[in-house]
């Protein structure tokens, strides 16, 4: 029986899912999205929430137990041809990721189920993504459709002024 038992085995030893859980969050907060089976991402999800809440705090015993449980590994990015370090995850966990939640209250992660399978043994997949990435997108969209509007009405003002400049020079004719 598995009375009090918490968490999902995934048919592995603890030592690999405890590796598995700390990489896959880790990817999750380079990326802020990674696609895998959907049990390793509802059992991901509550790892990760409860790290972006300790980044929440801020402090410096926060950092350390953060590091203490996901270890600090470096991102790396490629710049001309070469890879560069850009920093490391725990860096990006309490420097964008935390200020980022402060006003929520949870739920920092969704689930979204895809329609594919896994061709080796056909389990479902999913897409564990950090919510609110798209904020920036959708400000800069505004900002976009702020121009667009502008740059309509110049256009109809342009016109306004070339039919006058028109008539002017008929007139002057």
């Amino acid at each position: 029986m598995r009375h009090r038992v918490a968490g999902r085995s995934l048919s592995s030893t603890s030592e690999h899912r405890l590796a598995l859980r700390r990489n896959m969050t880790a990817s999750l907060f380079e990326h802020e999205t990674i696609r895998t089976t959907l049990t390793k991402a509802k059992e991901i999800k509550s790892f990760a929430e409860k790290l972006i809440t300790l980044a929440k705090r801020g402090n410096l015993h926060a950092r350390r137990q953060a590091i203490a449980t996901l270890g600090n590994r470096a991102i790396y990015a490629e710049k001309e041809g070469e890879l560069a370090k850009t920093g490391t995850v725990i860096g990006k966990l309490f420097s964008e990721l935390g200020p980022r939640y402060l006003d929520r209250p949870g739920g920092y992660t969704r689930i979204i189920r895809l329609a594919d399978r896994r061709l080796g043994d056909g389990t479902s997949l999913a897409l564990l993504q950090l919510v609110g990435q798209d904020k920036g997108l959708e400000k800069s969209a505004e900002g976009k459709k702020k121009k667009r509007s502008k740059k309509k009405s110049q256009p109809a003002a342009e016109t306004k002024s070339r039919a006058e400049t028109a008539e002017a020079a008929e007139s002057q004719q």
